[in-house]
């Protein structure tokens, strides 16, 4: 049986100890329709560079994580091509010419399987990487997410993606109810209004920790730079990327 490895990061509301062979890097919704010029967030009006600054520096911390064998898993959030599994009062929020399943600039709003729906390119999985689809805000809801988890010890979550105070809150507030630890990168998730993006993350934090910790990603990468890569495949960036649809 190997020794577990506590490692330490620098973090509010103080330091965030895991082992590496328990912890996973949980990539959310990082889509082109959410993140790339003239797909759907920007049809709405957003500016989706406060997206996209989350991009090279969650970049640094996939390469970490996957060399030193962690656990990495990415979701998306979309909807089976006929919606059934799309509520109503989901379905007719929003504009009405621009609501899920309507024709967007990059394919059907938030269908699955949709050029818009994918992951980015910088950021894509490799083969082997599970990427849990969604139909709600949280990865856990209505998703195999939890027994992923549970199939590969996992007990604590280093969290990304977007948006912060919607998917990102989301799943982390799923993740604390189910007695998970998450450290929420600070600097690798983002939200296409500043202000929401520094509330969401000062409420993870708050009261002593109540829903997790955050961190800037310099801290993390440094702490784990001092790790032995874990699993048997590690290190796994030599691996091919999984075929893309589009």
């Amino acid at each position: 049986m190997a020794v577990a490895e506590s490692l330490s990061v620098e973090a509010a509301p103080y330091a965030f100890t895991f082992d590496p062979a328990e912890t996973a890097l949980v990539l959310i919704d990082m889509q082109r329709d959410f993140l790339e010029p003239g797909g759907f967030g920007e049809s709405l009006g957003n500016d989706v560079e406060q997206l996209r600054r989350t991009v090279a520096p969650l970049r640094a911390v996939l390469d970490a994580c996957r060399a030193a064998g962690m656990a990495v898993l990415h979701t998306r959030e979309g909807h089976l091509p006929d919606l059934s599994d799309c509520p109503p009062s989901k379905l007719l929020r929003g504009n009405p010419s621009l609501r899920i399943g309507d024709p967007g600039p990059k394919g059907r709003i938030l269908i699955r399987g949709e050029e818009g729906h994918d992951i980015i390119e910088e950021l894509y999985p490799l083969a082997g990487e599970p990427v849990i689809d969604k139909p709600g805000k949280g990865a856990f809801y209505a998703t195999e997410f939890g027994e992923l988890l549970s199939a590969r010890g996992i007990r604590r979550l280093v969290v990304t993606g977007v948006t912060t105070e919607v998917c990102v809150h989301t799943t982390v507030r799923e993740a604390n109810d189910r007695g998970y630890e998450c450290l929420v990168l600070s600097d690798c998730v983002g939200s296409y209004f500043p202000q929401f993006q520094q509330a969401g993350l000062e409420m993870v934090a708050a009261q002593g920790g109540i829903f997790g910790w955050t961190a800037e990603s310099a801290a993390f990468l440094t702490t784990l730079a001092t790790a032995a890569p874990v699993g048997p495949d590690a290190p796994e960036t030599a691996r091919e990327p999984a075929p893309q649809p589009h």
